[in-house]
């Protein structure tokens, strides 16, 4: 490790020295003690726009027009100009600092929506390898829609949801995919889930999970829907089942049979019900006491089991998924925490479910305490997502996960707590090295790597040395640099780190529609 804090000492201290094995990346990381996004451009002359995020590689800054009908694209650039004095720290920045041309250029704006759909602006999703974009559109909800062709009740409906894969250099749609009278959770792409070039969509609507593999050509090819059925020959197999006892029936070998008696569970469902059956049998091996459990622990509770839907999917490899299961309820509310879930790692290849936990269960707090990285998949082509600090690859990380964890008064509701936030939305963390808590302390209240808005505060957050606990290394205050004139007005704020550049963008917003005040953090 570097003994010098000076940059130039460091420079030369890596030229001579050699760093251990596995090391060379956190070594160089370590330049970002001295590289900080220390200045601030307040109240930048920008375009009207809703900026969501920079793409993992840096090369893209997607934006939204207001009025969610157009994708917009920058190119992130830096700002240039000359000064004729010796000393050019010492003055102030040129008039067109100000203008947020000079430190992003627009490659090219695209119309997604149409007839009636709007662009979902919390949800995309990059796939860095081919830097293609993932972005969904799609027309209002209907609340008291009725469940119709095996729909679940309670479930809202959406007349047209329809996803875009675009190729971010010039913007050109790919292809579309699009569900009709369904409904997918868009919200911070909560609903969608990509990894490689797998993608997973989930229909709360009709419990089905759509994967598909994203081609190298731009297309959405259909791999499987896991739901009614789990293997790819099982509606074929009914569907000739089916046939036969019609033809038996015509034949008179039966009269007539009930719909409930034709009618199944889902393939997904009946799967997991033959494992906490199986896994009930398995507690006693004395007859009299299976008999027993398994009406205290299954037969009591099966309706509950029965009526669990899926809320949310994410993929743990390619052959393996986390599916978290709950009520009808706690679907579709935008407050799920309150509500009992499930956790279920469903392989895709075999079809079975190899591990079922109630969102209170220790055994999966501790799995998730011990190897939280393997909840946070990334794409094998993102190296920098795997430096992202978590409690199970950073030590201040976990101090402080046990630090709350001593403070909690119920350990079973801390652990609902912490559970409440798996299955983790895809691409919903900042790689930014300035989120690396072996570099940086700061508080987590006010700004961290997950991608949410934030009550904003008239105060600047401070970015501490975490080598040096008293050194500040780089502050940032959202909104107008003198402060918020008017207290009672509820201000949100959100931070937009570039992944490599000392760069990075506030924004605040308060609930009145006002215009949004945007910064600009930068190294000068």
């Amino acid at each position: 490790m570097f003994k010098s804090n000076n940059v130039t000492a460091r420079l030369f201290e890596r030229q001579i020295c050699t760093p251990a094995p596995g090391t060379s990346i956190h070594r160089a990381r370590r330049f970002y003690e001295n590289i900080v996004p220390s200045y601030t451009i307040y109240d930048v002359e920008c375009p009207d726009h809703s900026f969501r995020k920079f793409t993992d590689d840096g090369l893209y800054l997607v934006s939204f027009s207001q009025n969610h009908q157009d994708l917009v694209v920058y190119r992130p650039t830096w700002l240039t100009f000359s000064c004729k004095e010796e000393d050019c720290d010492t003055h102030d920045l040129p008039l067109k600092a100000r203008k947020f041309e000079s430190f992003f250029t627009q490659l090219y704006s695209v119309t997604l929506a149409s007839s009636g759909e709007l662009i979902c602006k919390d949800f995309f999703l990059y796939m860095e390898s081919n830097q293609f974009g993932l972005f969904a559109t799609s027309t209002a909800q209907i609340h008291d829609a009725p469940p119709t062709g095996g729909a679940i009740q309670g479930v809202p409906s959406v007349e047209k949801i329809t996803f875009h894969l675009l190729r971010l250099e010039d913007g050109a749609i790919l292809d579309e995919r699009v569900f009709h009278n369904d409904y997918v959770n868009l919200a911070h792409s909560i609903g969608a889930f990509l990894y490689d070039d797998l993608l997973a969509i989930v229909s709360l609507r009709y419990q089905r999970i759509h994967i598909l593999q994203i081609r190298d050509s731009g297309d959405l090819v259909d791999v499987r829907a896991i739901g009614e059925f789990c293997r790819e020959d099982d509606e074929l197999f009914l569907n000739s089942n089916s046939q036969v006892l019609v033809n038996h029936v015509g034949n008179g070998f039966h009269h007539s049979l009930p719909e409930s008696e034709t009618s199944f569970l889902s393939g997904i469902k009946q799967r997991l019900l033959s494992f906490i059956f199986r896994g009930i049998w398995n507690e006693e091996t004395d007859q009299t006491m299976r008999v027993q459990c398994l009406k205290k622990k299954f037969y009591f509770h099966f309706q509950d089991y029965i009526d669990l839907i899926i809320w949310k999917v994410q993929f743990l490899d390619r052959h393996h998924l986390l599916i978290k299961f709950g009520s009808v309820d706690g679907g579709v509310s935008r407050n799920a925490d309150s509500h009992p879930s499930f956790f279920a790692v469903y392989n895709m290849e075999t079809t079975e479910i190899v591990a079922f936990y109630q969102n209170s269960a220790d055994e999966l707090y501790f799995l998730f305490e011990l190897f939280s990285d393997h909840f946070h998949v990334s794409s094998k082509s993102s190296l920098h997502m795997n430096f992202m600090s978590s409690h199970s690859n950073n030590i201040h990380a976990l101090e402080q996960l046990r630090c709350t964890k001593n403070k909690a008064t119920n350990f079973s509701q801390f652990v609902k707590k912490m559970m409440a936030s798996l299955p983790f939305s895809c691409q919903s963390q900042s790689p930014s090295p300035y989120f690396d808590q072996s570099l940086f302390r700061f508080d987590e209240k006010l700004i961290s790597a997950i991608d949410r808005h934030r009550q904003s505060t008239d105060h600047p957050i401070k970015f501490i040395s975490r080598r040096q606990p008293n050194i500040l290394k780089f502050k940032m205050k959202p909104g107008p640099e003198a402060g918020s004139t008017d207290g009672r007005t509820k201000k949100i704020c959100s931070f937009l780190f570039h992944p490599i550049l000392p760069l990075a963008l506030s924004v605040q917003q308060t609930l009145f529609l006002q215009a949004s005040v945007v910064n600009i953090h930068f190294r000068r």
